[in-house]
């Protein structure tokens, strides 16, 4: 079991921006590692560094059905590569038991390095697509209910701090 807690919403840690990672080293991949872990014991498919209280630039998701494909990436950048939008019914980790339909891109193209270092690029599309831009506002201090209209946004976050409370 991993020492790592999610840290829940309403927290203002989750506001905060993330910073570059510099260092490629052993404490990083155990770090990812850890994430992973309490990922899958979570039962999510994406979590980002900011939900587990560091401020760094990584993200860990795995959206495959056996939960064996993980991708962990390290100072991730987003270039939208297309102007079709989708709209997804998105949860979030640090606001469990919410989901509202959020608009992403449809496909994006994302700059990023491995656990290693190594500069990689690739597109994606779909539920990764989602998944990654969803991870990647964490990044940011963005948590999903702020891609939300005010209205739709306040009547979530109600739900959610009533269920706290219970």
């Amino acid at each position: 079991m991993t020492k790592l807690k999610i840290i829940k919403y309403p927290d203002p840690f989750l506001k905060q921006k993330c910073l570059p990672v510099t260092s490629y080293d052993k404490e990083l991949k155990i770090f990812a590692e850890d994430m992973l872990k309490i990922m899958y014991e979570s039962k999510g498919i994406g979590l980002s560094a900011i939900q587990v209280g560091v401020l760094k630039r990584v993200i860990v998701i795995d959206i495959s059905e056996e939960l064996k494909k993980p991708l962990i990436l390290v100072n991730p950048v987003i270039n939208p590569s297309s102007s079709k939008f989708l709209d997804f019914k998105e949860g979030c980790l640090s606001f469990p038991g919410i989901y509202e339909s959020v608009r992403r891109n449809e496909e994006i193209a994302l700059d990023y390095n491995s656990i290693e270092g190594k500069k990689l690029s690739m597109k994606a599309t779909g539920l990764l697509s989602i998944c990654i831009q969803h991870e990647v506002d964490h990044l940011e201090g963005i948590v999903f209910l702020d891609r939300l209209s005010g209205l739709k946004r306040n009547r979530a976050e109600k739900k959610f701090l009533k269920n706290l409370s219970k």
